[in-house]
């Protein structure tokens, strides 16, 4: 017996005796775009999707057309079903007692005049937001994005045909892929890339092609691991881009390795345009372009509210060939909100318009309403700084510092912020000598069905050794890369380490660790109190 519950926007298909609950899909959401559920893939697995008992082996992938009597072409183009590293590291993040610094999303509250706004825009009956409003965008909030991109850009946008709001960044892209792309097109990722790219131009019936960042170390010399720097050379981008080329996806500031791609760098882009189809179009995702913690030194360019950030459809003859893409839930620690955008010609973002009201009618209209409201509050003073803007900088600079410190005193090699740009709120760590030589060896190329190639390299096997064994959770740099790089070896020494947390969390992190490191034998710190640990201890005694 199945049982099929049915609700507007889709189906779900339970086998008999397998549990439903309501509040399952919220737990452990990694990041935007991510898996939000372990997923029951095996019979094999316990009760309510837990996994069989040796936690180290992952469920196996099966072919759900046997279930269901064949799917349909999006599921075609997606293959066949199997764990994730979201539902793996989720299923351990629920197994094990764990500091977790996997999930992509803040753990705190929203600034106070954004929730202050939500709650106007509940109570406020003259608007009447609680009813549909336009599919292409509520009025007053692409009004408001209108206002603040026509400054962004130093060009008039207009709200009612150059912007379109969407349910989060993420169908912003989905819906941007989907009206540019058919069988047979190529579509550019930088490689390592955030992980939904690939699969959904898969589902536009695209083809990903990968353009590899070389990692440039800060010292090379055999015997030393240092941290260093992600560069696009554009050799590697000229010799990728075909006529076949329909769409490039530039992600800036970058997810997984905190890149703030160069002015030049861009100018890679564009010039490679020229090489691709007539027709070929830059979706450039700006989710963390308001997380810039390290600017880079040449900013003449510089969008005029986020210090750092170049906006790809401000260089020169790039507004007609670029869909920028953005969201309110990183700048305003509210990624369920989800609330995103699209902005860009009236040519491009007219299609997407088309296309909303048979995705769904529209976002929230309260959400959309409390949008509007937030964002020239952000531009007041906040907190004792200039605008929120300026705070929420500043904030994410303080804890950076503070998982960097405490991640090189266990042995990791990270960024030196200053003198490498950086944005967003993860740390690509790499992976030092000392802690290579604690895994255990048994971890490595250990089978596992959710890791890249079916076996667990090192990245996979110590973020999961990590897990069980220190309580520590992170995310393998594995899923970023394609499985041909992943073989390769390309992502064996980085681990992707979230530092949009509380400092509560990020102080237990850094104990974890140096637990961790202190049972290797090899403390860093030479018997010496870490500060780190000093900072942990005062604020355990201030809680």
């Amino acid at each position: 017996m199945r049982v099929y519950l049915c609700g507007f926007f889709g189906l779900l298909l339970l086998k008999e005796g397998q549990p439903f609950s309501p509040s399952a899909p919220f737990q452990n959401s990694p990041n935007r775009g991510e898996p939000l559920w372990t997923e029951r893939v095996s019979d094999a697995d316990g009760p309510n999707g837990a996994a069989a008992p040796n936690s180290r082996d992952a469920p196996e992938a099966v072919d759900h057309n046997l279930h269901v009597g064949g799917v349909g072409e999006a599921m075609s183009r997606l293959g066949a079903a199997a764990p994730t590293v979201w539902s793996e590291f989720g299923r351990l993040a629920q197994e094990n007692e764990v500091v977790n610094l996997g999930q992509g999303f803040p753990d705190w509250l929203p600034p106070d005049f954004a929730i202050e706004s939500l709650v106007e825009a509940v109570q406020d009956s003259a608007q009447s937001p609680h009813q549909y409003t336009r599919p292409a965008g509520h009025p007053s909030l692409v009004k408001q994005l209108a206002r603040r991109y026509s400054a962004h850009l130093r060009k008039e946008i207009d709200p009612m045909n150059e912007v379109a709001v969407t349910v989060g960044a993420s169908q912003a892209l989905y819906l941007s892929l989907q009206t540019l792309i058919k069988p047979g097109d190529e579509v550019i990722l930088f490689e390592p890339f955030f992980d939904l790219y690939v699969n959904q131009v898969k589902l536009a019936g695209g083809t990903p092609v990968f353009v590899p960042l070389t990692f440039v170390p800060y010292d090379d010399s055999e015997d030393v691991i240092s941290g260093g720097e992600w560069v696009l050379e554009r050799d590697s981008l000229m010799q990728a881009v075909t006529t076949k080329t329909k769409a490039i996806i530039l992600n800036s500031p970058h997810n997984p390795t905190g890149k703030i791609f160069t002015r030049d760098e861009m100018e890679f882009v564009a010039e490679s345009l020229e090489l691709a189809n007539p027709d070929c179009v830059v979706l450039s995702d700006e989710v963390y372009k308001y997380i810039i913690h390290s600017p880079p030194k040449r900013a003449e360019e510089e969008s005029l509210f986020c210090r750092g950030h170049v906006h790809f459809a401000s260089l020169p003859g790039m507004w007609d060939k670029t869909l920028t893409i953005s969201s309110a839930g990183k700048t305003f620690s509210a990624t369920g909100w989800q609330v995103g955008w699209v902005v860009g010609p009236d040519h491009l973002v007219t299609r997407i318009h088309r296309l909303l009201p048979y995705v769904q009618f529209c976002a929230s209209t309260v959400i959309q309403e409390a949008l509007a409201r937030s964002l020239p509050r952000a531009d007041e003073p906040y907190k004792g700084h200039d605008s929120y803007y300026d705070y929420l900088r500043e904030r994410y600079t303080r804890k950076r510092d503070l998982l960097a410190n405490a991640l090189r005193e266990s042995g990791f090699a990270v960024p030196d912020y200053d003198r490498t740009p950086g944005g967003g709120f993860f740390i690509f760590a790499r992976i030092g000598k000392s802690i290579q030589n604690q895994l255990p060896a048994d971890r490595l190329f250990a089978p596992n069905v959710a890791a890249p190639g079916g076996v667990a390299r090192q990245d996979w096997a110590l973020c999961q050794w990590m897990a069980e064994e220190h309580g520590f959770l992170c995310i393998p740099s594995g899923p970023f890369f394609s499985l041909d790089k992943a073989e390769e070896g390309a992502p064996d020494e980085f681990v992707r380490i979230a530092f949009c947390k509380t400092d509560e969390t990020i102080l237990a992190a850094a104990e974890a660790l140096r637990k961790m490191h202190e049972n290797s034998g090899k403390t860093a710190i030479n018997g010496e109190t870490s500060d780190i640990v000093v900072e942990a201890e005062k604020n355990e005694r201030r809680i």
